[in-house]
């Protein structure tokens, strides 16, 4: 995890996915510090273990063009267990499916703000940065899927 100056989460990774540095501007700092990281720890902690639905850290993601964070921004108004197709997602902020989805790919924050809840109109998957299985995890655990 990374965070800014203000102790704003600006970036999140799953460990074996993209490195953090790729969510960053070039030269920016990752916090690994355990007392400036204690509150994002905490509330992550808190939703693998079931007791978090909504997140309420502080976010500041340090990368991403107006579009994308409007699309981010947007992602998180997707309720806990629900999920949006890439279209809903569109319709909400205006955008169109295909570039929803690659927005949605280039989220710097996987969990806390939740592109693993969109998926295809057919209801299949579809793509997950974090790889299918990590996603198919996420949907189940929040109770989004049952098989």
């Amino acid at each position: 995890m990374a965070l800014d100056e203000s102790g704003a989460l600006a970036a999140l990774a799953f460990e074996g996915t993209r490195s953090l540095a790729s969510f960053l501007p070039p030269g920016a700092l990752i916090a690994s510090d355990a007392t400036r990281c204690k509150a994002a720890a905490a509330e992550l902690h808190a939703y693998f273990a079931g007791q978090l639905r909504t997140f309420t850290l502080p976010l500041a993601p340090a990368i991403g063009t107006p579009f994308q964070r409007r699309i981010w921004q947007a992602l998180t108004r997707i309720p806990h267990g629900v999920t949006w197709s890439y279209a809903r997602l569109a319709g909400e902020t205006g955008g169109v499916a295909r570039a929803v989805g690659q927005a949605n790919g280039a989220n710097p924050l996987c969990v806390v703000v939740p592109c693993h809840r969109v998926i295809a109109a057919d209801g299949t998957l579809g793509g997950y940065s974090g790889g299918l299985d990590r996603k198919r995890w996420l949907l189940r655990h929040e109770g989004a899927l049952l098989a």
